[in-house]
């Protein structure tokens, strides 16, 4: 049996929908989870700096001890899930193609369509693999740049923030798409919002259950797996305020979250 934990990562609070999974699918490992609300969001940053970021991360929780790394961010998957791959000595999972593998499954008429941040479309990782599992799939892509700071405002579910998504899924709904993927780890906390604008007759995929599965998986095909017979733990590790953090993270996490730790940006970089 393997003791180390599991380390999930994200720009801020999002990941913890992921995280959550997570803990109800291996509910015997402990898990180690990293905001990098210092320098929340991601979204609308250069490609090249989110990849930075990443990596920075990546090694940082390697040198914690942990035994896979969770890229818990749609736009930090898009930027460096390769880079992190290739650099750590441990394994990396990534929430873009267990996406793309569940919509491509999902579609009857192969029309999905994308809601994602501007970095996660720009990346154009999911039209990568989108068309490698159905060439003959029409993704249509949409840039969501008001839905995270929404989601995280006081009022997540009101007028502006059901008026942006209408606005978003306009297009999706004229070129007739049957799946859309949340492609955010923030969207999920507004899905009664996404259906109710698309309706029921569209299937709307997010990737928090099919990665959880697939980190299950990942630790069982290398014999990284804790004894299932234990209750695991979890921890928080924030780059910004710990208690912002612990107060956003309830709403995304319907388990408790007493002590969040700070990390500085500094012990990132000399990771």
């Amino acid at each position: 049996m393997d003791s180390r934990p599991v380390g999930v990562f994200d720009s801020g609070v999002g990941g913890l929908t992921v995280l959550h999974e997570c803990l109800v699918t291996m509910p015997y490992e402990d898990f180690v989870y990293l905001g990098d609300h210092a320098r929340l969001p991601y979204g609308p940053r250069p490609l090249d700096e989110v990849r930075h970021f990443a990596r920075e991360i990546g090694s940082y929780l390697q040198e914690q001890g942990v035994k896979l790394v969770v890229n818990a961010c749609n736009t930090a998957t898009s930027a460096a899930l390769p880079q992190l791959q290739e650099e750590l000595d441990i394994p990396v999972v990534g929430v873009i193609t267990p996406e793309a593998h569940a919509a491509v499954q999902a579609t009857r008429n192969r029309r999905i369509g994308l809601l994602a941040t501007e970095g996660t479309v720009d990346a154009g990782r999911y039209r990568d693999l989108v068309h490698a599992l159905d060439a003959g799939v029409d993704l249509v892509q949409i840039a969501c740049p008001r839905l995270v700071p929404l989601i995280e405002s006081d009022d997540p579910f009101g007028g502006e923030t059901t008026a942006a998504v209408r606005e978003y899924a306009a297009p999706l709904k004229n070129a007739g798409v049957d799946t859309v993927i949340l492609g955010c780890t923030h969207y999920p906390l507004i899905r009664p919002v996404f259906q109710r604008a698309f309706g029921r007759d569209v299937t709307l995929v997010f990737s928090a259950e099919e990665t959880a599965h697939e980190v299950a998986q990942t630790l069982a095909r290398k014999g990284y797996e804790n004894d299932v017979s234990r209750e695991g733990t979890y921890r928080f590790l924030t780059t910004g305020d710990p208690e912002v953090f612990r107060q956003m993270g309830l709403r995304f996490l319907p388990l408790p979250i007493v002590d969040v730790e700070h990390v500085e940006l500094t012990a990132l970089a000399a990771a």
